[in-house]
Order: structure tokens, then sequence, then C-alpha cells
């Protein structure tokens, strides 16, 4: 998966901290990319309904509050993969490792793709910008 789950949890955190209009060029500043990216992210969140913005109007905002947002819901706005874990293509059929390993890896990376996912949808918006503000 690409950084654009990291940099949508930042943008979302960033809106939660400072309510204010914020242009893309501010949240990419924050971010350290190009407002391009951001934009991009931005886009992702509000198709997903996460977040609100007007055309022609620097800023967005949430749709509802930070309590009621989950890492899983971020994950999957930004079109997150069915399994962050990837086989190989090419396993030998031939071989006896190679004829039964994908099967194998196939239930442990389904296994491990659910905590994940059930881990992300414990934490929420709100619980980030808490830590944020926490650390000093």
């Amino acid at each position: 998966m690409n950084s654009d789950y990291s940099i949508a949890v930042h943008v979302l955190a960033l809106l939660n901290a400072f309510p204010e209009p914020m242009s893309s060029e501010e949240m990419a500043a924050s971010v350290g990319v190009n407002p391009v990216v951001v934009r991009n992210v931005v886009g992702h969140l509000r198709r997903a309904g996460l977040l609100d913005t007007q055309r022609g109007v620097p800023g967005a905002r949430l749709t509802r509050s930070a309590s009621q947002i989950t890492l899983l819901d971020i994950y999957r706005a930004v079109g997150a993969p069915d399994s962050v874990l990837k086989l190989h293509q090419k396993a030998n059929p031939a071989c006896p490792v190679g004829a039964r390993i994908q099967g194998v890896l196939d239930a442990v990376f389904e296994q491990a793709q659910a905590a994940m996912e059930a881990r992300l949808a414990l934490v929420r918006l709100s619980d980030v910008t808490t830590a944020i503000a926490q650390v000093s």
C-alpha cells in the first residue's frame, strides 16, 4: 500500500486539530508532500463521505466528529487493498512446497488482514489527535 493512508490520517488530524479553513498548500506543508497529492487524498476522503469541500472555496471540514471516524474508515476511503500481504504468483506446482504454500499462506494472510482491520476499527481519529496533543 502506498502512503495515501498515512497522508489521509494526517490530513484528517490536521482538520480536526485546526477547524479553520486550511488550503491544500497549507496541509501539504504539514504533510511534507506536493499539494496535488493532498488534493487527491482529499478527493478520496470526500467521495467516502468523511470530508465536505466546496468548489472554489479553500478548506475542507469533517462530515462527522472525529470520535465517529475510525482508522478503518480512513483505510477503506483511500482504496485500501483487500490484503496488504501479497502472494507470489509463480510457485512451481510440481514442487511439493510450491504446490501447497499459497493455500497455507492465504489462510495466514486473511487472518492477519482481519486482525489489522479489527485493530483499525478500534482506533478513532479523536484518539490520534489526542495522542498527538500529548506528545511533547
